[in-house]
């Protein structure tokens, strides 16, 4: 399939923007401005340019290129994590890429390794594990399974506008409150609202946790930089509506990025605990491999002003680099300013009563689920 947004790109640019009258630096509904080359092909496919300019229609369509969702046919659906920088050890990713289309998102370079780009690729090519319910049944009632916890959106979140459609979240959901299996999920979008039934049943048994994600609590921001996720004021909602539900909500303001976002921490922290948050979770600003073209080209076009302070603070968080990835380092960076940005956040986090430390899911309850055809026990 020829690509729909190829003609952006020069074959002699490297996946830069073309300069010039022809040249698109702002794509509407997309935070990637850019398509990095795939360090892990050694061709790539680019169109003529004054071909296709011919076409209005075609070029139209370039103003929002059409999000495509394709089948994932992998067999597994819980991964394994051995990072110390992370506290968990099994995940759920129901989706591949994500059309939330953050502008620093981690996850990006994933997409590289199924042949696409971090850039506009991971935000429009969406893979859909359609069979994620059933293989995490199956994973769940294994006999040497101990019911520890599993953690959806540790690469991609389980909430994006995907979910509306496949509600393969939900589906996963009804496994995990059947079996009353301990979960956390980390989100940025309100949607998980939907679900607030699922999670009571959860939170009765102590075994849900979620992680409601505001890094910024500017809507014109949240507009270019995270272009289809919720509002601010949708995230606060939901922590609110999860609050009342009894569903323990704490908030993730990650990453902070400095030079942008970080003085917005202490009014993040005093809105998230107005709306019922708990607890307090953060990472700064990391930018490896081809997140930093994706990144660096964004914050060029849609805040200027600030994009030589944001590289040079992140720098000066991360030894002078862009991304620090050793343990115990990538996640908060190092330094003067690093330091400072844990400071703020260890006074408002006690200032607003988000400092006290959350119990441990319980496993307890955990039932193993019934398998379509399995003979029930005589005893």
């Amino acid at each position: 399939m020829r690509p729909r947004f190829a003609a952006w790109f020069d074959a002699s640019s490297h996946g830069t923007m073309m300069s010039g009258a022809n040249s698109r630096p702002n794509i509407r509904g997309r935070a990637a401005g850019v398509q990095p080359d795939n360090p892990y092909l050694h061709t790539r496919q680019v169109d003529d340019f004054e071909h296709v300019a011919e076409d209005e229609e075609y070029l139209d369509a370039l103003d929002r290129p059409p999000t495509q969702y394709l089948d994932d046919e992998s067999q597994s659906i819980v991964a394994t994590n051995d990072s110390p920088d992370v506290s968990f050890n099994y995940s759920v990713n129901p989706y591949r890429g994500c059309s939330h289309g953050c502008s620093y998102c981690y996850a990006r370079p994933g997409h590289e390794y199924l042949g696409m780009s971090a850039g506009i690729d991971f935000e429009t090519k969406i893979l859909v594990k359609r069979r994620a319910p059933e293989l995490l049944r199956a994973f769940l009632a294994r006999p040497k399974w101990t019911a520890e916890t599993i953690v959806f959106s540790g690469v991609t979140d389980c909430y994006q506008p995907a979910e509306r459609e496949f509600k393969l979240t939900r589906g996963c959901l009804e496994v995990l409150a059947e079996c009353r299996q301990p979960v956390g999920l980390i989100t940025k979008n309100a949607l998980i609202t939907r679900d607030v039934d699922l999670l009571q049943e959860l939170a009765a048994h102590q075994a849900v946790r979620v992680a409601i994600s505001v890094t910024t609590l500017d809507q014109s921001l949240v507009r270019v930089m995270e272009p289809r996720t919720s509002a601010p004021t949708a995230r606060l909602r939901a922590i609110e509506t999860l609050a009342k539900a009894g569903v323990p909500t704490n908030v993730m303001i990650g990453p902070i990025i400095p030079g942008l976002t970080d003085s917005e921490v202490p009014a993040i922290l005093k809105a998230a605990s107005e709306a019922g948050a708990i607890g307090v979770h953060h990472t700064i600003l990391r930018l490896p491999t081809t997140v930093k073209d994706v990144f660096l080209d964004w914050i060029a076009r849609q805040r200027p002003n600030h994009a030589a302070k944001v590289e040079a603070f992140v720098r000066a968080a991360r030894g002078g680099k862009l991304n620090t990835p050793e343990f115990g380092k990538r996640m908060r960076g190092t330094g003067p300013l690093a330091d400072q940005i844990e400071q703020t956040l260890r006074v408002f986090t006690k200032r607003y009563g988000l400092d006290g430390k959350s119990p441990p899911l319980s496993n307890k309850a955990f039932r193993p689920p019934r398998i379509s055809g399995e003979q029930l026990p005589l005893f």
